[in-house]
């Protein structure tokens, strides 16, 4: 048994370099749709979604998460189709835009966020357990959860995607969701007076601009894995559809959900969990809480492919233990603070660097990838020993525009434009090159 494939009783998993074969690209739209739907819905979105208020009055909170949905979904769906088109890691992917080292640099920050934001997971179920513990049973065990919740999510992380997707997300895990965020939905309906929390004033301290940002992290955090799950997909126009409607939809009725429930809890994350445990008795959150386990999954698993891209001697099962086991560590350890700060550093970084891979492979490469070039320090993405050093330019460019926006123009919002910067200073740069080559 080689590195490349991992046989075990969810089938073999491949090693991050290596291109998933067209045979076991076994995910449709469906799977896509089921993936990201259930990766979409969370606690921490909720949360995410009650930072917006009060700060924000509630309709122009609604305004800034349907503008950012928009913006995040259209972009994480095209880092899908990298994916589907390659049959690559995320971090893989990333090689032919980078360099074969340079690629290293995104793998190891995609493996310390991830690690965070896996952290989170845990820490965000285990408070959300033990709330509903306490309202139960009037009961409390922190220690147990952390490690109960850090456990399952690495199991799961070891099994890998597709005996995820398939054996549990599509066979019942989907539809336990949707009854829970559905519950959820009517016992806010029923319990608050939507009208008087819409005409409810805002305080001023979150600018539309910063509002949006808020919202468009969440879906860019996934930027960096997606193509980690969606190498599996048969089709990048099925890839594309999936993506794009399964986490729209999530991305959108979470966030809202966590907004209005978290006016109404008095503003702000600190009162949503309890707010959200007293809806229905708990048995809502429960269900959430359940699905919550895949997105700790899906950090741990990622982690351990990323690591694998410039690791190669350990397999991805024994870095997912690795992980998961680091991830209940920090959870056990530190306390969730910072959170919003958290969100906006990613954006910083992973926003305009995807703006510099979208415009190499769908217009620079135009989709093309030579597979048996991504180790070759002599072949075509060795560049200067292995660095393309006019995408790290770009790069650069984009991460001081998006702290710069930040700074100066916090209304405007910095994510898309720095984005928009990363990628039109690359295809600069590329055509500058191209020209001096000619010459």
């Amino acid at each position: 048994m080689t590195e490349d494939q991992h046989a075990g009783a969810a089938g073999p998993t491949y090693a991050p370099l290596t291109p998933v074969p067209d045979a076991r690209r076994a995910f449709r739209t469906g799977d896509a749709f089921a993936l990201w739907f259930s990766l979409g819905i969370g606690l921490l979105v909720a949360q995410a979604g009650a930072l917006l208020v009060p700060g924000l009055a509630l309709p122009l909170a609604l305004a800034a998460i349907g503008l950012g949905s928009v913006i995040g979904v259209v972009l994480l769906a095209l880092a899908g189709v990298i994916g589907t088109d390659t049959g690559l890691a995320a971090m893989s992917s990333l090689r032919p835009t980078l360099g074969v080292r340079g690629a290293s640099v995104p793998a190891v920050l995609n493996a310390v966020q991830l690690v965070g934001w896996g952290s989170f997971e845990v820490i965000v179920m285990r408070d959300s357990a033990d709330a509903l513990a306490k309202q139960a049973f009037n009961l409390s065990m922190p220690l147990v959860w952390t490690v109960l919740f850090g456990l399952l999510a690495t199991l799961l992380a070891i099994s890998g995607p597709l005996s995820f997707v398939r054996r549990f997300l599509r066979t019942w895990g989907i539809w336990l969701l949707l009854a829970g965020a559905a519950w959820l939905t009517w016992s806010l309906l029923a319990r608050h007076d939507l009208a008087a929390l819409m005409r409810r004033p805002g305080t001023g301290e979150m600018p539309f601009g910063g509002a949006v940002d808020l919202v468009v992290a969440m879906p860019l955090s996934w930027l960096p894995l997606i193509a980690d799950y969606t190498r599996f997909g048969k089709r990048p126009s099925e890839t594309f559809r999936g993506t794009l409607f399964g986490y729209g939809i999530a991305n959108l009725w979470f966030y809202a959900l966590g907004a209005v429930y978290g006016l109404a809890a008095g503003g702000g994350d600190a009162l949503l969990t309890t707010a959200l445990a007293q809806a229905g008795g708990g048995l809502a959150l429960l269900l959430v809480l359940i699905d919550e386990i895949d997105n700790a999954f899906a950090d741990i698993h990622s982690a351990a492919v990323s690591t694998g891209t410039f690791w190669t001697r350990a397999g991805v099962p024994l870095l997912s233990a690795g992980f998961g086991a680091l991830c209940t560590l920090i959870a056990l350890l530190v306390p969730m603070a910072k959170y919003q700060n958290f969100l906006l550093l990613i954006g910083s970084v992973f926003a305009p660097l995807f703006g510099v891979v979208l415009a190499d492979h769908f217009i620079v490469r135009k989709r093309r990838i030579e597979a048996v070039a991504l180790a070759d320090l002599r072949g075509r993405y060795g560049f200067s020993g292995g660095w393309h050093m006019s995408a790290f330019a770009a790069w650069v460019i984009g991460i001081a525009a998006y702290h710069a926006i930040n700074q100066w123009l916090p209304n405007l919002g910095a994510t898309l434009p720095a984005l928009a910067i990363g990628a039109l200073g690359y295809l600069a740069l590329v055509s500058m090159r191209t020209r001096t080559y000619a010459a």
